[in-house]
């Protein structure tokens, strides 16, 4: 896949948080040094020994000040940390009810909570594709790095697919209940996979068509 595929994006994972993270100098800053820090912050986090707990407190502050930087708004980070909650409780429930186990679910908790952030913050200020590239010359095998750009680009293809079909639901129903909500998600959502199979095999053979492989 050419570097002109990389640079393909939708136009809301173009605009960033909020419409402001493209003006910002942490979106213009080089991907990998963004990706290198990301990482880095990551595996320091999760290395912490609980004696070092307090160092999460210096984490949380670089974070605060790189999000401050970027101008990503507290409250896109702290919606997108919500969405990512009941994974992050199922990893809190487990050191807690693990017996005999030495983890605090506190201290996991915080160390879960600074790595989302540390991952929201690099995707909403770096483009995907300048990932990509970072990742192609770093070595990952090409069908890996195809696969995920063909994932990130048809993904928003099947949010605004989801989109229409619940709005177009919705229009044709005149009695609201809660009850009825969750049948119109649950067709919604059945009928998504049905339209996502159908679409995916005429993508691939409009592909190979062209000379993909």
């Amino acid at each position: 896949m050419s570097g002109s595929h990389f640079d393909h994006q939708h136009p809301e994972a173009a605009a960033g948080a909020d419409g402001a993270v493209a003006s910002s100098p942490m979106y213009a800053a080089p991907a990998g040094a963004k990706l290198a820090v990301a990482v880095a912050l990551i595996t320091v986090t999760m290395l912490l020994p609980p004696s070092q707990s307090r160092w999460l407190i210096v984490v949380a502050g670089i974070l605060l000040f790189a999000m401050v930087f970027s101008l990503v708004s507290p409250w896109f980070v702290a919606k997108r940390l919500l969405m990512l909650a009941p994974f992050m409780l199922c990893v809190v429930l487990g050191a807690a009810l693990q017996p005999g186990s030495a983890l605090d679910w506190r201290i996991v908790a915080a160390k879960s909570s600074l790595c989302l952030v540390t991952v929201i913050l690099l995707a909403n200020t770096t483009p995907f594709g300048a990932i990509l590239r970072v990742l192609e010359k770093m070595g990952v095998p090409a069908l890996l790095i195809t696969t995920m750009a063909l994932m990130n680009r048809y993904l928003f293809v099947l949010a605004d697919e989801m989109v229409r079909m619940r709005r177009a639901r919705t229009s044709r129903t005149f009695v609201r209940s809660r009850g009825f909500t969750w049948t119109v998600l649950a067709t919604v959502a059945a009928r998504l996979f049905e339209r996502a199979a159908e679409r995916a095999d005429r993508i691939y053979a409009a592909m190979c068509a062209r000379g993909w492989r």
